[in-house]
């Protein structure tokens, strides 16, 4: 595996409480990056619900002296209890403008993580704000667009849809996750109008959610419950469509 973004193009479906669900679903260790430009971390104030004091963050790895490589070891935190580290996202949304020319070199680091046995998830938050992490989702080995199924969030994502997928400036390897497949359309409908593959779906279940939304207790049979049961599935159908995308890569070089 490699590195995975998230971002969602209107409203809040979800994009920072999948990027942890998949995480503690992951087979693989995994570095969650908050880089989402809103700021704040979801992580410190949601799952951990403000009971771990907040260490060095994004800002602190992309404008350290001593580079992004040398210094992610030292700033990403452990989530105790699993084989999740994390780099919490900026304080402010002011801090993430001020960040725009170190993605690159931070798309970079990531990638070369796999040698290490440590995959990555992104969390974009959402596209267009100022500050956006773009050279991330180009960069990625699989980016997916996080929505949900009803239309004011398919009209949301059409134009997103579009310029993802153009030539030399979109996404690397785009694809769709969808939270609520069916309430009211589905996949197929969906993937019909927006030109972009469904990649896999987690079920739109609110109790389930909160346990990585805002550290909520997991509920009676949490582990066999719809949400757990459908991270667990987006985490293999993610796995494998990585090994597409590279293929596809790959075969493309050769020509």
């Amino acid at each position: 595996m490699a590195v995975i973004a998230l971002a969602s193009a209107s409203g809040s479906p979800g994009v920072s409480t999948t990027a942890l669900g998949l995480a503690m679903e992951w087979p693989r260790p995994v570095l969650v990056v908050e880089a989402d430009p809103t700021g704040g971390s979801s992580i410190l104030a949601g799952y951990l619900r403000g009971h771990t004091q907040p260490g060095p963050d994004l800002v602190d790895l992309l404008l350290s002296p001593l580079g992004a490589a040398e210094t992610l070891p030292r700033i990403a935190a452990p989530i105790p209890g699993t084989t999740i580290s994390y780099v919490a996202g900026t304080r402010t949304h002011i801090q993430a403008a001020a960040l725009r020319d170190h993605w690159v070199s931070l798309a970079e680091v990531l990638s070369e993580l796999e040698a290490t046995g440590q995959d990555v998830i992104v969390d974009a938050g959402r596209l267009g704000l100022i500050g956006s992490p773009e050279p991330l989702l180009c960069a990625a080995d699989l980016t997916l667009l996080v929505i949900r199924t009803d239309l004011p969030a398919l009209v949301a994502a059409q134009s997103w849809a579009e310029s993802v997928t153009r030539p030399g400036v979109g996404w690397r390897w785009p694809g769709l996750l969808l939270v609520g497949e069916g309430m009211p359309y589905t996949s197929r409908e969906v993937s019909r109008l927006l030109g972009l593959t469904t990649v896999a779906e987690i079920a739109d279940d609110p109790a389930g959610a909160a346990v990585f939304h805002r550290g909520a207790p997991r509920p009676r049979h949490f582990s066999t419950g719809p949400y757990a049961r459908s991270l667990r599935a987006t985490t293999e159908e993610l796995q494998a469509e990585v090994g597409r995308s590279r293929a596809a890569v790959a075969a493309e070089a050769a020509r």
